[in-house]
């Protein structure tokens, strides 16, 4: 958050709510049996902006509905930590915090850095102030965000150039550690690792990977418009007198 906001900082009044801790993986998920608890976080002493516990989705809706004076001009969720492609981005939280702003009407980008180690913000830093006047003037389909996932090199050189992609199929293979508890309860902790897929150029990973940005438009109607005739070709009814 600070990357971004360093990154932001002169382009126009910027407004930070963020949640209070680290919260990937989880979607888009929002809070409804606890309150949400706001303080304000600072930083250097310095006011830095509001912390919230609860998700990024919550951040947005609260940001919006309640502590913005005014409807933000565009919501940035990033820089995060780690990249969000393929089926990636129905876990993220930073792609959800992007979401909810698209839901609310509101432009939205959601940008993501694709290493969890050694990380240079630098160039996701640049990029993602372009891409955000870009928006400004030229704004975005309705319920559409850009979903932005940068390279981490160690030289802005090394940065081949821009792709418009198509999200593609990259996963993750969990792996489950059964361990005890000093009570002698089972529990489960998840990790797991990327599986890579030989896609083409136009696929969000494969065009990280080769050293270029990707920006995917998103959306998030998830009907699956090809097979609605499939579907119906089924003859589905409810006739409660059947056995």
């Amino acid at each position: 958050m600070l990357k971004l906001k360093e990154s932001l900082e002169n382009i126009g009044n910027i407004s930070i709510v963020a949640p209070d801790k680290e919260k990937s993986a989880t979607g888009h998920g929002i809070t409804l049996n606890n309150p949400l608890s706001v303080f304000d976080h600072y930083y250097k002493d310095e006011f830095f902006g509001v912390a919230i516990k609860g998700t990024p989705a919550d951040c947005v809706k609260l940001a919006v509905s309640s502590i913005l004076k005014t409807q933000p001009d565009i919501i940035v969720s990033g820089i995060n930590l780690g990249g969000n492609t393929g089926y990636n981005v129905l876990y993220s939280g930073t792609v959800s915090g992007a979401a909810e702003g698209t839901i609310m009407g509101i432009p939205s980008i959601a940008i993501s850095l694709n290493t969890y180690t050694e990380p240079n913000y630098k160039p996701a830093g640049y990029f993602i102030k372009h891409a955000v006047k870009k928006v400004l003037t030229n704004g975005l389909p309705k319920g559409t965000l850009l979903n932005i996932n940068v390279p981490n090199v160690k030289d802005h050189s090394e940065i081949k150039g821009v792709k418009i992609t198509e999200q593609g199929n990259t996963r993750w293979k969990e792996i489950l550690y059964e361990r005890t508890d000093p009570k002698n309860r089972t529990y489960y902790w998840m990790t797991g690792e990327k599986l890579l897929f030989n896609e083409s150029s136009l696929k969000d990973e494969s065009a990280v990977k080769e050293n270029h940005i990707s920006i995917s438009p998103l959306q998030f109607d998830l009907t699956d418009y090809d097979n609605i005739n499939t579907i119906k070709k089924y003859n589905f009814s409810y006739k409660p007198t059947e056995n």
